[in-house]
C-alpha cells in the first residue's frame, strides 16, 4: 500500500481498507465486555466477603494474644504487620481503579450500582498513563515499585520463622512479576503483558483481581498464624539430592567418601550464624535464598574442620542447627614445573640445593632419601652432596590423609666440576700486557658459565719466559725469581703461565681438573 505513485482509485481503495480495519478494532463484542464486567463483580463481592472473615480472624488473633501471650503474642503482632501492609497496597490499587474511571469518564449507575461495562472498550487510558515507547512512564514505574514494596513487606514478615517457608514460596509465585512469553516466543514485561492494549473493563477487572489476591493472602496468613493451616504434604518432588563429601579435595586414585541425602534449601535467613567460633554479620553474609557466604582464612596445608551453628526461629522458638564439614588445604601453586629431560644433574664438590614436595601433601608428611641428601632450612628444602659414581636416585614418599602412602623417584646424573680457566690481571687465554703488569699481576682461576658461583683459590703455578728456565711459584703473586725472568723478556715474547693448581674455597679435599694456561704477549 506504500511506495510508488498511486492512482486516485488506488488511494481510495487503500483508505477504505484503513476505515474497515479501524471499524473492526472499535467494534469489540459487547458480550466480551459484559463478561469482564461480571468477573469484576464476582471479584468485588469476594473481596468484601473475605475482608469480613479477615477482620474476624484478626480480632481472634488479638484476643488470643492477650489471653495466651506465650503462644499468640508474636503471631498476633505479625498479623497486624500483614494487615497494615495489605491495607496500604489494597488502597493504592483502588486509586488506580478510580483514576482509570476518571480518565475514561466512566460513572457508576446510581440505580444499579454497576459500571457501564459495554462502554468500557477504550484501550488508550492505561496505555498513555503507564507506557511510553519501550519503557514505563513514572506512573508505570510507581505501580511496579508498589507491588515490589508489598512483596518485600510480606516476605520480610514470613522470613522471621522457618515454619512459614512454604507460604513464603506460595506468596512469591502468586505475586510473581516475571516476564511473560507471548505467542511469538518473545518475553514481555509484566505490566505490558497484562495491561497494555487491553480494553478499560479488562484492566479494571485485573486490578480488582489483584486486590482479591491481597485479601486471600491476608486470610491465608491469618490462618497460618492461628495455627489452623495444614502443613504442605511432604512429596519427594519438593526435594533434591544433596551430596555431602567427607572433605572438599581428593587425590587421583583415592576413593570418594561422602553421603547423599534428600533435602531442601531453606530460603529463610537465620537470626544468628557462628562459624569457627566467630559470629558472622548476617547483613553481609546471607543472600536472597538464605544461603550464608563463608569467608575465613583456611590455615596451613592439610585437612581441617568447619564447625559452627545456624540459629533459626521456628514456631516462635530458637532452633539451633549445627554446622560440621571438612576441607583440605593444598599448597598454592606459585611456579610451573619445567624440566629439561637431559639436564637432571648434580655436581660433585658443591652443595646442590633442591626443593622436594608432593602435590597436595604438607611438608611434614613428605620424606625424601638418597645418598648424600640432607634436609635444609625451609619448606621442602634439601641439599645434595654427590659422591662417587655416575648417577644417584632420590626417593620421595608422602603420607596421605587416609594414612596410605604414595612414592616417586627421580634419577640424577653426577658430574665433576668443569676445568677452571687461568687468569692473569683479570684476563684469560692469549693476552697482551707490558712486562711490568705481568710482574705485579695476580694469577687466579675461574669457572666460565658454571651454574654455581664457586670461589676458587690458586695455590701454585709455573711460569716460562723464552730463553729462561721455568720458575715454580707458590701462591698467586710472582716471586723474585719469576720477576727476574720476566725482566729479561723482549717485546713480542710469549710468557706462558701453566700448571696452575687451585682448590675450591671451603672444600680443599675436592681435586679440581687442570686449570687452563694463560699466554702473555709482551708489549714493551
Amino acid at each position: 500500500m506504500a511506495g510508488g505513485k498511486l492512482s486516485a482509485r488506488q488511494k481510495m481503495i487503500n483508505l477504505m481498507y484503513l476505515v474497515f480495519i479501524a471499524m473492526m478494532a472499535m467494534n469489540m463484542s459487547k458480550e466480551v465486555l459484559s463478561a469482564f464486567g461480571l468477573m469484576e463483580e464476582k471479584f468485588a463481592n469476594s473481596n468484601e466477603a473475605t475482608e469480613n472473615r479477615n477482620e474476624a480472624m484478626l480480632m481472634d488473633l488479638n484476643k488470643k494474644g492477650v489471653e495466651k501471650p506465650v503462644d499468640f503474642k508474636i503471631p498476633a503482632a505479625r498479623a497486624q504487620q500483614v494487615q497494615i501492609a495489605s491495607d496500604k497496597f489494597y488502597k493504592y490499587i483502588e486509586t488506580l481503579k478510580v483514576d482509570l474511571l476518571k480518565k475514561g469518564k466512566y460513572t457508576i449507575d446510581p440505580e444499579t450500582g454497576k459500571l457501564p461495562f459495554e462502554k468500557m472498550d477504550k484501550t488508550d487510558i492505561l496505555d498513555e498513563a503507564w507506557f511510553t515507547g519501550d519503557r514505563l512512564t513514572k506512573i508505570g514505574d510507581e505501580v511496579m515499585a508498589k507491588v515490589n514494596e508489598y512483596k518485600t513487606d510480606i516476605k520480610k514478615i514470613l522470613a522471621t520463622d522457618e515454619s512459614y517457608r512454604g507460604e513464603s514460596e506460595s506468596f512469591e509465585k502468586k505475586f510473581s512479576m516475571s516476564k511473560v512469553t507471548n505467542k511469538d516466543g518473545k518475553e514481555i514485561d509484566y505490566l505490558n503483558a497484562n495491561f497494555q492494549g487491553f480494553p478499560a473493563i479488562a484492566s479494571y477487572t485485573k486490578l480488582t483481581a489483584l486486590q482479591n489476591d491481597v485479601k486471600v493472602t491476608e486470610a491465608t496468613l491469618y490462618s497460618l498464624f492461628l495455627g489452623n493451616s495444614l502443613s504442605k504434604a511432604t512429596t519427594l518432588n519438593n526435594y533434591q539430592a544433596i551430596v555431602l563429601a567427607d572433605k572438599s579435595a581428593f587425590f587421583a586414585g583415592e576413593k570418594f567418601q561422602g553421603k547423599v541425602v534428600i533435602g531442601k534449601y531453606a530460603n529463610v535467613p537465620p537470626i544468628k550464624l557462628v562459624v569457627q567460633g566467630r559470629e558472622i554479620d548476617l547483613s553481609k553474609a546471607i543472600d536472597s535464598t538464605g544461603a550464608a557466604t563463608l569467608d575465613f582464612n583456611v590455615g596451613n596445608v592439610g585437612e581441617h574442620k568447619i564447625e559452627g551453628e545456624f540459629t533459626f526461629i521456628e514456631n516462635g522458638k530458637e532452633l539451633p542447627i549445627p554446622i560440621v564439614a571438612n576441607y583440605v588445604v593444598v599448597p598454592r601453586p606459585n611456579s610451573a614445573t619445567i624440566s629439561a629431560d637431559k639436564m637432571n644433574v648434580v655436581y660433585r664438590g658443591v652443595d646442590n640445593p633442591m626443593t622436594i614436595s608432593f602435590a597436595g601433601v604438607p611438608d611434614n608428611k613428605v620424606s625424601a632419601s638418597g645418598t648424600g641428601l640432607s634436609k635444609a632450612t625451609g619448606v621442602g628444602k634439601y641439599v645434595v652432596r654427590a659422591g662417587s659414581g655416575k648417577e644417584m636416585i632420590i626417593n620421595v614418599t608422602a603420607t596421605l590423609d587416609d594414612k596410605s602412602k604414595v612414592s616417586d623417584s627421580k634419577t640424577f646424573r653426577i658430574k665433576d666440576i668443569p676445568a677452571p680457566t687461568g687468569v692473569i690481571a683479570g684476563q684469560t687465554g692469549l693476552v697482551k700486557l707490558p712486562k711490568r703488569n705481568v710482574e705485579i699481576g695476580t694469577v687466579a682461576a675461574k669457572l666460565d658459565d658454571f651454574v654455581f658461583d664457586l670461589p676458587i683459590n690458586v695455590t701454585s703455578f709455573k711460569i716460562k719466559v723464552p730463553g729462561q728456565p721455568t720458575v715454580n711459584v707458590v701462591g698467586t703473586k710472582m716471586n723474585a725469581q719469576a720477576k727476574s725472568a720476566i725482566k729479561k723478556a723482549r717485546r713480542g715474547d710469549n710468557i706462558t703461565i701453566f700448571e696452575i693448581k687451585a682448590k675450591i674455597q671451603g672444600n680443599a679435599k675436592y681435586r679440581l681438573k687442570n686449570v687452563s694456561p694463560v699466554i702473555v704477549e709482551v708489549t714493551n
